[in-house]
Order: C-alpha cells, then sequence, then structure tokens
C-alpha cells in the first residue's frame, strides 16, 4: 500500500530578523526552477507523480500567502509577498529533496524612496512643472496632477491587476514584419501601470514585469492573492484575414459571441501546439465558475467595464469598433472580481502591426485604457 506522504509537498514559513525563510521538503526529486515578478516569486517544480500541497498556517510579516497549481508543465507555489520588493536567495537540495529560500526586503531601495520625497518637498514648485511635463504623451496629454477628486472611490477600489497577455515561450500571435505579442502586451502595461499610479492612489500589479512564462491559471491566482478589485489582461489580436482592424474587449461567457470570438478564445486559450478544442471539463470549469460568481454580479461589472472600456479605445485611437463580445477566456475564469480581456489592435494586420512597434501609440491605448477605469470609477461612485 502507497505511503499517505507519498508525492507530498510540504512548506514551511517562517519568520527571522530582517528575513523570511520558506523550506519545501518532497519524499522524492523533483526539478525546480524560480521566477520572480511583482510581488510574487513562483517556483516550479517538475515531477512525472501528481504531487499534493500542504502547507501550516502563514503568520509572516513579509508572507501573504502561497498558491498552488497543477499546470500542463509541471506545478507551480506562488509566493506572494506583502512589500511591493524583495530579494530572495535559494538553496537546494536534491537527496532528500529539499529548498530553502531566505526573503529579505529591498532596504536600499526604501533609502532612495525616502531620498526622493525629501528631495520633492525641497523643490516643491520644480517637481510640479516636471510631471505636467512628464504627463504629456504627443499630442495626448493629461493632468499631471493627481485626480484628487477619485480618492474616495479608492476606498472601493485598492489594488488593480494587469494582464500582459504571454510572455517566454508563449510569445502569442506573431505580425507579418515579425512583431511578436508578448513584447507589445507587456510594453502596454508597463505605460498603462505608470499611468494609473501617478495619476490614482491604487495599487498597481502586474502578473508579469518581464519576458517569462506565466500559466493562466497563475494568472488568476495572482489577481486573487493580491486580492484584486479590478483584472485586466491585455492582448494583440490575430486574424487569418489581413485586413482586420480594430480594437476588441472580452468579458467571461461560456459561450461565445459568434464564431469569430470563439476561435479567438481557442488560440488564447491554447498554445499553437496543441491542436485540440475546448474540453467539456473545461466547459464544466467555466459554468461553476460562472455560478459561483455571486449570481453573476462580477460578470454584470465586467459587462460594463469592457463597454466603457471599449468606447475610449474607439474615441482615442480611431480604431475601428468591433464591439463588446464575450467568450470562454481561461484567463478571466477564476478572477474574484470584474475581469475583461482586450484586444487592443490586429498584430496580423501590417497597417496595425506597425502602429503597435510605436511607443507613442502603445502609449494612447494605455491612456485609452486608464480613462476607461476612470469612467468606470466615476460610474460605481
Amino acid at each position: 500500500m502507497p505511503s499517505q506522504t507519498n508525492g507530498l509537498i510540504q512548506a514551511k514559513v517562517e519568520d527571522k530578523p530582517g528575513a523570511t525563510q520558506i523550506v519545501i521538503t518532497c519524499n522524492q526529486p523533483l526539478e525546480v526552477f524560480f521566477n520572480k515578478f511583482g510581488q510574487t516569486l513562483e517556483v516550479r517544480l517538475n515531477c512525472n507523480q501528481p504531487l499534493r500541497f500542504r502547507s501550516d498556517p502563514i503568520k509572516s510579516s513579509l508572507i501573504r500567502s502561497l498558491g498552488w497549481a497543477s499546470t500542463k508543465k509541471g506545478y507551480v507555489l506562488a509566493i506572494d509577498c506583502s512589500l511591493p520588493d524583495f530579494q530572495y536567495q535559494t538553496l537546494v537540495q536534491h537527496q532528500p529533496f529539499q529548498v530553502e529560500i531566505e526573503l529579505r526586503p529591498v532596504v536600499q531601495e526604501k533609502i532612495s524612496e525616502l531620498s526622493k520625497l525629501k528631495e520633492a518637498k525641497e523643490e516643491g514648485p520644480r517637481l510640479e512643472e516636471m510631471e505636467k511635463e512628464k504627463s504629456s504623451v504627443g499630442s495626448i496629454g493629461i493632468e499631471g496632477k493627481k485626480d484628487e477628486h477619485l480618492f474616495p472611490l479608492a476606498r472601493k477600489i485598492k489594488t488593480i491587476v494587469l494582464d500582459p497577455g504571454h510572455g517566454g515561450l508563449e510569445t502569442g500571435a506573431k505580425g507579418p514584419g515579425g512583431t511578436l505579442e508578448k513584447d507589445i502586451t507587456l510594453a502596454i502595461a508597463l505605460k498603462l501601470k505608470e499611468i494609473i499610479e501617478r495619476n490614482l492612489a491604487l495599487r498597481v500589479v502586474l502578473t508579469r514585469d518581464q519576458d517569462i512564462d506565466v500559466s493562466l491559471e497563475n494568472r488568476a491566482a495572482l489577481a486573487n492573492n493580491n486580492r484584486a478589485d479590478l483584472f485586466i489582461s491585455i492582448h494583440a489580436n490575430g486574424a487569418f484575414r489581413p485586413k482586420a482592424h480594430g480594437s476588441e474587449t472580452y468579458f467571461l461567457s461560456l459561450r461565445a459571441s459568434d464564431e469569430e470570438a470563439r476561435r479567438l478564445a481557442y488560440l488564447e486559450n491554447n498554445s499553437p501546439e496543441f491542436e485540440k478544442k475546448i474540453e467539456e471539463e473545461n466547459q464544466d470549469q467555466i459554468m461553476m465558475i460562472l455560478w459561483d460568481m455571486a449570481q453573476a454580479t462580477f460578470l454584470k461589472q465586467s459587462s460594463e467595464l469592457a463597454e466603457i472600456i471599449q468606447i475610449e479605445l474607439n474615441k482615442l485611437l480611431g480604431t475601428a469598433n468591433r464591439g463588446v463580445k464575450q467568450a470562454p477566456f481561461k484567463v478571466l475564469t477564476g478572477v474574484a472580481c470584474p475581469a475583461v480581456l482586450v484586444e487592443v489592435a490586429f498584430i496580423s494586420n501590417p497597417e496595425e502591426e506597425i502602429k503597435l512597434r510605436d511607443e507613442n501609440f502603445q502609449q494612447a491605448v494605455a491612456l485609452a485604457i486608464y480613462q476607461g477605469i476612470l469612467n468606470y470609477l466615476r460610474k460605481i461612485s
């Protein structure tokens, strides 16, 4: 009879002076890889046998939660840190298997930030002028000062999670000129993060801030671990017709709005090497999530957010209005807040591919999404 501890991953979190230690053990050898993005350290564990996860209740000043997920490529342990940034060291022992991870706050960055604040106080009017200059975006601008009249809304909406589509080996769609979707989505997300943080008293978390693989399941887990109030996944569309153009905004639904929406969801849900339809079990999973979402409360809010963002994309960018649609995107499933997926333009269209490579256009897209968020906040206030 197999042991009850066979294939069991155990994690123990312990605070130490100036650091937090996580010890991960297993009774069989594993391959282990580490990825740090934003406030999360992702520990990937590869094994040819099923694994189960167990940890004691977390009582730590640095670690908020441990997320466990099974993916096509193995297993992922997502360590969610309570600080904006941290540094880490690892020690891996294979026989018996044990991983020691030590996390520490980035003290130097805190000192630098305090220094900047002190300088800002001393400079006064000069800093204000610099902010006005910084806020200029080509021919499109936003106010240099923060939208103070929206601060009360921050009591309701505190955290926005931005999800740059694809990354790492998952390149996404590819333009005729060789532009990769993963690069465009990251560039837009970074610009949008900077705009939101500069103008609103909100916390912004990225599911990735560099070119790395992040599973669809872990993107949703990261949003929930960070208690996201809004989730926006950014993508660039692709089509067999090279003249297809414009932007689209989606929210979650079991059934796609039309055949084109169904095809897009299929492409986003599956890597190019997988030629299979959305399986019944995935449909059941989506159905359960829709049922669990407080009688579709988030669906209604997601629909409103999608519609408002779509209006701003059409107005600001002058792209074709392809409308708000519904589709069973895996990346939106399991996110416990209003969630939308934005296809900003067609990377498969040679003209829009050129635009997507242009930093001014990327900034304009980021500004349009930001304005959509702003209008949504005003609507729900």
